[in-house]
Protein backbone atom coordinates (compact mmCIF):
# COMPACT_ATOMS: atom_id res chain seq x y z
CA UNK A 1 0.00 0.00 0.00
CA UNK A 2 1.03 3.42 -0.48
CA UNK A 3 -0.27 6.57 -0.22
CA UNK A 4 0.79 10.34 -1.94
CA UNK A 5 1.24 12.58 -0.12
CA UNK A 6 1.27 10.27 3.00
CA UNK A 7 -0.03 13.63 5.12
CA UNK A 8 -2.52 15.79 4.96
CA UNK A 9 -5.85 17.99 5.74
CA UNK A 10 -9.54 17.22 6.20
CA UNK A 11 -10.93 17.53 2.95
CA UNK A 12 -7.83 16.77 1.00
CA UNK A 13 -7.15 14.13 -1.40
CA UNK A 14 -4.58 11.51 -1.56
CA UNK A 15 -3.69 9.14 -4.34
CA UNK A 16 -3.70 5.35 -2.91
CA UNK A 17 -2.23 2.61 -4.62
CA UNK A 18 -1.26 -0.75 -4.03
CA UNK A 19 0.08 -3.88 -5.36
CA UNK A 20 0.59 -7.58 -4.58
CA UNK A 21 -2.78 -8.34 -4.52
CA UNK A 22 -5.28 -11.47 -6.55
CA UNK A 23 -5.38 -10.41 -10.32
CA UNK A 24 -8.57 -9.23 -11.43
CA UNK A 25 -10.01 -8.18 -8.03
CA UNK A 26 -11.96 -5.74 -6.08
CA UNK A 27 -10.81 -4.08 -2.86
CA UNK A 28 -12.37 -2.13 -0.77
CA UNK A 29 -10.22 0.96 0.27
CA UNK A 30 -10.82 2.13 4.01
CA UNK A 31 -10.08 5.57 5.75
CA UNK A 32 -9.59 4.17 9.74
CA UNK A 33 -13.31 2.40 9.71
CA UNK A 34 -15.02 3.66 6.69
CA UNK A 35 -15.08 2.49 3.57
CA UNK A 36 -14.47 5.15 1.30
CA UNK A 37 -13.72 3.55 -2.42
CA UNK A 38 -13.50 0.29 -4.54
CA UNK A 39 -11.32 -0.71 -6.92
CA UNK A 40 -10.07 -3.08 -9.10
CA UNK A 41 -6.75 -4.85 -9.26
CA UNK A 42 -5.12 -5.51 -13.14
CA UNK A 43 -3.73 -8.74 -14.27
CA UNK A 44 -1.24 -8.70 -11.83
CA UNK A 45 -2.38 -7.92 -8.88
CA UNK A 46 -2.05 -3.86 -8.55
CA UNK A 47 -4.64 -1.47 -8.80
CA UNK A 48 -4.42 2.66 -8.78
CA UNK A 49 -3.19 5.58 -8.03
CA UNK A 50 -6.81 6.50 -7.13
CA UNK A 51 -7.72 9.30 -5.42
CA UNK A 52 -9.12 9.01 -1.91
CA UNK A 53 -10.89 12.38 0.00
CA UNK A 54 -9.80 12.83 3.49
CA UNK A 55 -13.02 13.02 5.39
CA UNK A 56 -13.44 16.84 7.08
CA UNK A 57 -14.05 15.07 10.23
CA UNK A 58 -10.54 13.60 10.42
CA UNK A 59 -9.14 14.68 13.39
CA UNK A 60 -5.53 15.84 13.57
CA UNK A 61 -2.90 13.05 14.15
CA UNK A 62 -2.04 9.69 12.40
CA UNK A 63 -5.15 7.85 10.86
CA UNK A 64 -5.15 4.14 8.70
CA UNK A 65 -5.75 4.03 5.00
CA UNK A 66 -6.47 -0.25 4.77
CA UNK A 67 -7.09 -2.11 1.74
CA UNK A 68 -8.75 -5.08 1.71
CA UNK A 69 -9.74 -7.75 -1.43
CA UNK A 70 -13.26 -9.12 -1.26
CA UNK A 71 -12.55 -12.32 -3.40
CA UNK A 72 -8.96 -13.95 -1.80
CA UNK A 73 -9.31 -11.23 1.54
CA UNK A 74 -5.11 -10.06 1.19
CA UNK A 75 -5.12 -6.87 2.84
CA UNK A 76 -2.24 -4.28 4.10
CA UNK A 77 -2.16 -0.87 5.81
CA UNK A 78 -0.46 2.05 5.45
CA UNK A 79 -0.08 5.54 7.63
CA UNK A 80 -1.48 8.58 6.60
CA UNK A 81 -1.31 12.27 9.53
CA UNK A 82 -3.49 14.83 9.36
CA UNK A 83 -2.63 18.04 9.90
CA UNK A 84 -3.82 21.64 9.79
CA UNK A 85 -0.61 23.35 9.36
CA UNK A 86 -0.30 27.29 10.06
CA UNK A 87 2.33 27.94 7.13
CA UNK A 88 3.48 31.57 7.69
CA UNK A 89 2.54 34.83 9.66
CA UNK A 90 -0.70 35.17 7.20
CA UNK A 91 -1.90 31.54 7.46
CA UNK A 92 -0.84 31.08 3.44
CA UNK A 93 0.18 33.39 0.60
CA UNK A 94 -3.05 35.58 0.29
CA UNK A 95 -2.36 36.47 3.92
CA UNK A 96 -6.29 36.05 4.95
CA UNK A 97 -5.48 34.00 8.20
CA UNK A 98 -8.09 31.81 8.10
CA UNK A 99 -7.68 28.02 9.04
CA UNK A 100 -10.78 26.65 7.10
CA UNK A 101 -9.53 22.97 7.69
CA UNK A 102 -9.50 23.34 12.12
CA UNK A 103 -12.23 21.11 13.42
CA UNK A 104 -11.06 20.13 16.75
CA UNK A 105 -11.87 23.38 18.66
CA UNK A 106 -15.12 25.91 17.14
CA UNK A 107 -17.53 28.20 18.70
CA UNK A 108 -18.92 24.87 20.97
CA UNK A 109 -15.98 23.74 22.67
CA UNK A 110 -13.34 26.82 22.86
CA UNK A 111 -14.41 27.38 26.06
CA UNK A 112 -12.86 24.11 27.33
CA UNK A 113 -9.17 25.34 26.21
CA UNK A 114 -6.97 25.29 28.85
CA UNK A 115 -3.04 25.99 29.04
CA UNK A 116 -0.87 23.18 27.66
CA UNK A 117 2.49 24.77 28.38
CA UNK A 118 4.55 27.78 28.24
CA UNK A 119 8.19 27.14 26.97
CA UNK A 120 10.69 29.81 27.63
CA UNK A 121 13.27 31.79 25.23
CA UNK A 122 15.82 34.23 26.11
CA UNK A 123 13.79 37.33 24.51
CA UNK A 124 10.46 38.58 23.87
CA UNK A 125 8.21 36.57 21.66
CA UNK A 126 6.98 39.55 19.31
CA UNK A 127 7.25 36.97 16.22
CA UNK A 128 4.42 34.91 15.44
CA UNK A 129 5.00 31.04 15.51
CA UNK A 130 4.14 28.98 12.18
CA UNK A 131 3.09 25.35 12.75
CA UNK A 132 4.01 22.47 10.42
CA UNK A 133 4.12 19.06 12.72
CA UNK A 134 6.16 21.20 14.56
CA UNK A 135 6.32 24.70 16.18
CA UNK A 136 9.09 27.65 14.72
CA UNK A 137 8.85 31.27 16.48
CA UNK A 138 12.05 33.72 16.58
CA UNK A 139 12.71 35.80 19.62
CA UNK A 140 14.42 38.66 19.91
CA UNK A 141 17.21 36.80 21.47
CA UNK A 142 18.09 36.33 18.03
CA UNK A 143 17.32 32.63 17.64
CA UNK A 144 14.89 30.93 15.74
CA UNK A 145 13.15 28.24 18.06
CA UNK A 146 11.55 24.84 17.04
CA UNK A 147 9.48 23.15 19.65
CA UNK A 148 7.57 20.10 19.34
CA UNK A 149 4.00 20.46 19.80
CA UNK A 150 4.63 18.61 23.89
CA UNK A 151 6.70 22.04 23.91
CA UNK A 152 9.63 20.40 24.31
CA UNK A 153 12.92 22.70 22.40
CA UNK A 154 14.00 20.47 19.11
CA UNK A 155 16.60 22.68 18.19
CA UNK A 156 17.42 26.49 18.27
CA UNK A 157 19.05 28.13 15.53
CA UNK A 158 21.18 31.81 15.47
CA UNK A 159 20.98 34.70 13.54
CA UNK A 160 22.79 37.69 13.47
CA UNK A 161 20.31 39.85 15.13
CA UNK A 162 16.53 40.08 17.43
CA UNK A 163 13.88 38.28 15.27
CA UNK A 164 10.56 40.08 14.87
CA UNK A 165 9.51 38.66 11.83
CA UNK A 166 7.11 35.38 11.81
CA UNK A 167 8.95 32.54 9.80
CA UNK A 168 7.38 31.15 6.98
CA UNK A 169 7.57 27.33 5.94
CA UNK A 170 7.60 25.96 2.73
CA UNK A 171 8.59 22.68 1.02
CA UNK A 172 10.38 21.77 4.19
CA UNK A 173 12.11 24.55 4.86
CA UNK A 174 12.23 27.34 7.29
CA UNK A 175 12.39 31.46 5.87
CA UNK A 176 12.74 34.29 8.44
CA UNK A 177 14.14 37.43 8.76
CA UNK A 178 16.60 39.16 10.95
CA UNK A 179 17.30 42.42 12.49
CA UNK A 180 20.66 41.79 10.66
CA UNK A 181 19.65 42.91 7.28
CA UNK A 182 19.43 38.98 6.15
CA UNK A 183 16.58 36.49 5.17
CA UNK A 184 17.97 33.18 6.69
CA UNK A 185 16.81 29.66 5.78
CA UNK A 186 17.14 26.96 7.66
CA UNK A 187 16.49 22.79 7.12
CA UNK A 188 13.96 21.73 9.02
CA UNK A 189 16.60 20.13 11.71
CA UNK A 190 17.49 23.56 12.48
CA UNK A 191 20.79 23.90 9.54
CA UNK A 192 21.64 27.00 7.62
CA UNK A 193 21.07 26.56 3.87
CA UNK A 194 21.47 30.19 3.40
CA UNK A 195 21.34 33.43 3.75
CA UNK A 196 20.60 36.90 2.12
CA UNK A 197 21.53 40.40 2.21
CA UNK A 198 18.96 43.13 2.30
CA UNK A 199 19.02 46.67 3.01
CA UNK A 200 18.52 46.62 6.31
CA UNK A 201 17.05 45.56 9.27
CA UNK A 202 13.91 43.28 8.41
CA UNK A 203 10.80 43.09 10.48
CA UNK A 204 8.16 42.42 7.25
CA UNK A 205 7.63 38.24 7.53
CA UNK A 206 8.01 36.84 4.75
CA UNK A 207 5.78 34.77 1.90
CA UNK A 208 6.69 31.90 0.00
CA UNK A 209 5.05 31.01 -3.65
CA UNK A 210 5.89 29.64 -6.66
CA UNK A 211 9.84 28.88 -5.56
CA UNK A 212 9.93 32.49 -4.56
CA UNK A 213 10.45 34.06 -0.60
CA UNK A 214 8.92 37.89 -0.56
CA UNK A 215 9.66 40.19 2.27
CA UNK A 216 9.86 43.79 2.98
CA UNK A 217 12.64 45.59 4.51
CA UNK A 218 12.79 48.45 7.58
CA UNK A 219 16.11 49.40 6.21
CA UNK A 220 15.49 51.04 3.08
CA UNK A 221 11.45 50.53 1.91
CA UNK A 222 11.68 47.89 -0.42
CA UNK A 223 10.50 44.47 -1.04
CA UNK A 224 13.14 41.60 -1.67
CA UNK A 225 12.32 38.47 -3.81
CA UNK A 226 14.86 35.93 -3.57
CA UNK A 227 14.86 32.55 -4.87
CA UNK A 228 13.69 29.76 -2.36
CA UNK A 229 16.35 26.98 -3.01
CA UNK A 230 19.29 29.23 -2.74
CA UNK A 231 18.28 32.36 -1.69
CA UNK A 232 20.11 34.15 -5.12
CA UNK A 233 18.01 37.31 -5.87
CA UNK A 234 14.85 36.90 -8.15
CA UNK A 235 14.96 40.43 -8.48
CA UNK A 236 17.78 42.60 -10.75
CA UNK A 237 16.35 45.66 -8.81
CA UNK A 238 14.13 45.26 -5.95
CA UNK A 239 10.54 46.74 -6.14
CA UNK A 240 10.66 49.81 -3.64
CA UNK A 241 7.69 51.95 -1.62
CA UNK A 242 7.36 55.09 -0.52
CA UNK A 243 8.58 54.24 3.55
CA UNK A 244 10.40 51.53 5.46
CA UNK A 245 8.69 48.10 5.46
CA UNK A 246 6.93 46.63 8.72
CA UNK A 247 4.30 45.54 6.33
CA UNK A 248 4.30 41.61 5.49
CA UNK A 249 3.70 40.71 1.97
CA UNK A 250 0.47 39.05 0.66
CA UNK A 251 1.04 37.27 -2.95
CA UNK A 252 -2.34 36.63 -5.13
CA UNK A 253 -2.66 36.21 -9.20
CA UNK A 254 0.45 37.30 -9.92
CA UNK A 255 0.88 40.18 -7.61
CA UNK A 256 2.70 40.97 -3.99
CA UNK A 257 0.95 43.73 -2.12
CA UNK A 258 2.35 45.38 0.86
CA UNK A 259 1.50 48.27 2.40
CA UNK A 260 4.41 51.52 3.59
CA UNK A 261 4.86 53.80 6.27
CA UNK A 262 4.33 56.33 3.32
CA UNK A 263 0.02 55.67 3.86
CA UNK A 264 0.01 53.60 0.49
CA UNK A 265 -0.10 50.06 -0.68
CA UNK A 266 1.87 48.93 -3.01
CA UNK A 267 1.56 45.84 -5.82
CA UNK A 268 4.28 44.87 -7.72
CA UNK A 269 4.71 42.07 -10.21
CA UNK A 270 5.66 38.98 -8.83
CA UNK A 271 7.46 37.68 -11.18
CA UNK A 272 9.63 40.93 -12.07
CA UNK A 273 9.22 43.44 -9.52
CA UNK A 274 8.02 45.76 -11.79
CA UNK A 275 5.47 48.34 -10.23
CA UNK A 276 1.63 47.74 -11.20
CA UNK A 277 -0.45 49.66 -8.66
CA UNK A 278 0.11 52.45 -5.74
CA UNK A 279 -3.25 52.96 -3.76
CA UNK A 280 -4.14 56.18 -2.93
CA UNK A 281 -2.79 57.69 0.66
CA UNK A 282 -4.44 57.17 3.44
CA UNK A 283 -4.30 59.20 6.20
CA UNK A 284 -1.58 57.74 8.65
CA UNK A 285 1.33 55.01 7.97
CA UNK A 286 0.57 51.34 7.02
CA UNK A 287 2.00 48.81 9.44
CA UNK A 288 -1.02 46.35 9.12
CA UNK A 289 0.53 43.47 6.28
CA UNK A 290 -2.64 43.07 3.27
CA UNK A 291 -4.91 40.38 2.96
CA UNK A 292 -6.12 39.49 -0.12
CA UNK A 293 -9.80 37.79 -1.06
CA UNK A 294 -12.80 38.46 -3.55
CA UNK A 295 -10.55 41.17 -5.90
CA UNK A 296 -10.25 42.87 -2.72
CA UNK A 297 -6.71 44.18 -1.05
CA UNK A 298 -7.64 44.99 3.07
CA UNK A 299 -5.07 46.83 5.20
CA UNK A 300 -5.62 48.65 8.42
CA UNK A 301 -4.06 52.53 8.71
CA UNK A 302 -3.05 54.32 11.72
CA UNK A 303 -5.85 57.35 10.57
CA UNK A 304 -7.83 55.18 12.17
CA UNK A 305 -9.54 53.37 8.97
CA UNK A 306 -9.62 50.16 7.82
CA UNK A 307 -9.17 49.67 3.81
CA UNK A 308 -10.36 47.71 1.06
CA UNK A 309 -8.96 48.75 -2.49
CA UNK A 310 -9.56 46.88 -5.71
CA UNK A 311 -7.12 44.27 -6.36
CA UNK A 312 -6.52 44.87 -9.85
CA UNK A 313 -6.31 48.42 -9.82
CA UNK A 314 -5.61 49.64 -6.53
CA UNK A 315 -8.66 52.35 -6.61
CA UNK A 316 -10.29 52.82 -3.42
CA UNK A 317 -13.57 50.92 -2.70
CA UNK A 318 -14.32 51.56 0.76
CA UNK A 319 -12.88 52.85 4.03
CA UNK A 320 -14.36 52.52 7.56
CA UNK A 321 -14.14 54.32 10.11
CA UNK A 322 -12.46 52.60 13.38
CA UNK A 323 -11.81 55.34 15.37
CA UNK A 324 -8.73 54.24 16.82
CA UNK A 325 -5.30 53.33 14.89
CA UNK A 326 -4.82 50.04 13.02
CA UNK A 327 -1.72 48.52 13.52
CA UNK A 328 -3.06 44.71 13.45
CA UNK A 329 -3.57 42.92 10.42
CA UNK A 330 -6.88 41.93 9.32
CA UNK A 331 -7.99 38.28 8.62
CA UNK A 332 -10.62 37.22 6.06
CA UNK A 333 -13.66 34.70 6.40
CA UNK A 334 -17.17 34.00 5.06
CA UNK A 335 -17.23 38.08 3.62
CA UNK A 336 -16.68 39.28 6.97
CA UNK A 337 -13.04 41.95 7.59
CA UNK A 338 -11.87 41.35 11.16
CA UNK A 339 -9.12 43.53 12.69
CA UNK A 340 -7.69 45.21 16.16
CA UNK A 341 -7.46 48.31 17.25
CA UNK A 342 -5.42 50.10 19.70
CA UNK A 343 -8.33 50.80 21.83
CA UNK A 344 -8.27 47.21 22.70
CA UNK A 345 -11.27 46.32 20.33
CA UNK A 346 -11.34 43.81 17.66
CA UNK A 347 -13.77 44.84 14.59
CA UNK A 348 -15.92 42.43 12.63
CA UNK A 349 -16.45 44.68 9.36
CA UNK A 350 -18.85 43.15 6.54
CA UNK A 351 -15.92 42.99 3.18
CA UNK A 352 -18.45 43.99 0.63
CA UNK A 353 -18.93 47.42 2.43
CA UNK A 354 -17.39 48.15 5.43
CA UNK A 355 -20.00 48.13 8.14
CA UNK A 356 -19.30 46.88 11.11
CA UNK A 357 -21.03 43.70 11.91
CA UNK A 358 -20.19 43.37 15.68
CA UNK A 359 -17.26 44.71 18.07
CA UNK A 360 -15.01 42.26 20.58
CA UNK A 361 -13.67 44.14 23.53
CA UNK A 362 -10.88 42.82 25.12
CA UNK A 363 -8.93 45.00 28.54
CA UNK A 364 -6.35 47.05 26.70
CA UNK A 365 -4.13 48.01 23.70
CA UNK A 366 -4.40 45.49 20.67
CA UNK A 367 -0.89 46.63 18.40
CA UNK A 368 0.86 44.37 16.45
CA UNK A 369 -1.55 40.93 17.11
CA UNK A 370 -3.46 40.18 14.40
CA UNK A 371 -6.86 37.43 14.47
CA UNK A 372 -6.85 34.21 13.36
CA UNK A 373 -10.27 32.83 12.25
CA UNK A 374 -11.03 29.22 12.36
CA UNK A 375 -13.83 27.00 12.85
CA UNK A 376 -16.49 29.75 14.32
CA UNK A 377 -13.94 31.46 16.23
CA UNK A 378 -11.71 34.38 16.14
CA UNK A 379 -8.85 34.55 18.10
CA UNK A 380 -6.25 37.93 18.76
CA UNK A 381 -3.88 38.50 21.48
CA UNK A 382 -3.79 42.15 23.21
CA UNK A 383 -1.73 44.14 26.05
CA UNK A 384 -3.97 42.32 28.64
CA UNK A 385 -1.69 39.90 28.70
CA UNK A 386 -4.53 37.48 27.63
CA UNK A 387 -5.00 35.93 23.85
CA UNK A 388 -8.88 36.29 24.12
CA UNK A 389 -11.38 34.12 21.49
CA UNK A 390 -14.91 35.41 20.10
CA UNK A 391 -17.27 33.86 18.32
CA UNK A 392 -17.18 34.87 14.59
CA UNK A 393 -20.78 35.42 13.86
CA UNK A 394 -20.89 37.91 16.69
CA UNK A 395 -23.12 37.92 20.10
CA UNK A 396 -26.38 39.35 19.44
CA UNK A 397 -25.22 42.97 20.32
CA UNK A 398 -22.80 45.18 18.52
CA UNK A 399 -20.54 44.80 21.93
CA UNK A 400 -19.13 41.72 22.63
CA UNK A 401 -17.28 40.26 25.63
CA UNK A 402 -14.77 37.20 24.88
CA UNK A 403 -16.19 33.89 25.53
CA UNK A 404 -12.51 32.43 26.28
CA UNK A 405 -9.24 34.15 27.47
CA UNK A 406 -5.85 32.39 28.09
CA UNK A 407 -3.63 34.33 30.28
CA UNK A 408 0.02 34.75 29.39
CA UNK A 409 2.44 36.28 31.84
CA UNK A 410 3.00 39.49 29.05
CA UNK A 411 1.93 41.64 26.38
CA UNK A 412 1.20 39.86 23.27
CA UNK A 413 2.32 41.19 20.10
CA UNK A 414 2.74 37.90 18.71
CA UNK A 415 -0.34 37.25 16.92
CA UNK A 416 -1.93 33.35 17.53
CA UNK A 417 -1.87 30.75 15.28
CA UNK A 418 -4.43 27.84 15.44
CA UNK A 419 -4.36 24.76 14.14
CA UNK A 420 -4.64 20.54 15.12
CA UNK A 421 -6.77 21.44 17.73
CA UNK A 422 -3.80 23.97 19.35
CA UNK A 423 -3.89 27.72 20.24
CA UNK A 424 -0.45 28.85 20.19
CA UNK A 425 0.66 32.53 20.82
CA UNK A 426 4.53 34.49 22.37
CA UNK A 427 3.93 36.75 25.14
CA UNK A 428 6.31 39.66 26.24
CA UNK A 429 7.51 37.24 29.49
CA UNK A 430 10.00 35.53 27.04
CA UNK A 431 7.93 32.29 26.59
CA UNK A 432 5.63 30.80 24.24
CA UNK A 433 2.31 29.09 25.13
CA UNK A 434 0.13 26.75 24.00
CA UNK A 435 -3.77 26.11 24.74
CA UNK A 436 -5.48 23.00 24.15
CA UNK A 437 -8.98 21.64 24.92
CA UNK A 438 -8.25 20.22 28.59
CA UNK A 439 -4.55 21.16 28.58
CA UNK A 440 -4.02 18.30 25.87
CA UNK A 441 -5.95 15.48 27.45
CA UNK A 442 -7.94 14.74 24.62
CA UNK A 443 -5.11 14.40 22.27
CA UNK A 444 -3.42 12.07 24.64
CA UNK A 445 -6.38 9.79 24.60
CA UNK A 446 -7.09 9.12 21.19
CA UNK A 447 -6.92 5.36 20.03
CA UNK A 448 -4.35 5.45 17.25
CA UNK A 449 -4.26 1.54 16.84
CA UNK A 450 -4.49 0.01 12.88
CA UNK A 451 -7.76 -1.15 13.03
CA UNK A 452 -8.15 -4.99 12.36
CA UNK A 453 -9.04 -5.89 9.37
CA UNK A 454 -11.64 -8.44 10.98
CA UNK A 455 -13.88 -5.31 12.05
CA UNK A 456 -13.76 -3.54 8.61
CA UNK A 457 -16.73 -4.04 6.30
CA UNK A 458 -17.40 -3.37 3.05
CA UNK A 459 -19.88 -0.90 1.24
CA UNK A 460 -21.87 -2.93 -0.78
CA UNK A 461 -22.89 0.09 -2.38
CA UNK A 462 -19.81 1.56 -3.57
CA UNK A 463 -19.57 1.25 -7.38
CA UNK A 464 -15.56 0.61 -8.85
CA UNK A 465 -13.42 3.34 -9.91
CA UNK A 466 -12.79 3.32 -13.73
CA UNK A 467 -10.23 2.31 -15.41
CA UNK A 468 -11.09 1.38 -19.03
CA UNK A 469 -7.95 2.43 -20.51
CA UNK A 470 -5.55 0.44 -18.44
CA UNK A 471 -7.83 -2.34 -18.10
CA UNK A 472 -8.73 -3.12 -21.74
Amino acid sequence: MKASPAAGQPSAATNVSGSGFGTNEAIDVYFDTTDLLLDVTDDSGNFGADSLKVPASAAPGTHWITAIGRRDGIAAHVLFTVRTNWAEHGFEQRGRRNNASENVIGATNVTGLDLAWAAPTNGNVFSSPAYAGNIFVGSTDGNLYAFTTNGTLKWKATTGGPILSSPAVASGNLYVGSNDGKVYAFTANGALKWSAVAGGPIVSSPAVANGIVYVGCAGDGKVYAFNASNGTPAWSAPAATGGLNYSSPAVAKGNVYIGSLDGRVYAFNAATGASVWASPATGGIIESSPAVSSGRVFVGSSDQRAYAFNAASGSLEWAAIIQSGLLSSPAIANGTVYIGALNGEIFALNAGNGVPRWVGVTNDTIKYSSPAVANGVVYIGSYDKAVSAFATAGCGTQLCSPIWTGLTGGAIDSSPTVADGMVIVGSADQSLYMFTPDGGDVARHRDIRAPSYASLHPDMRLKPVRHDMRRQ
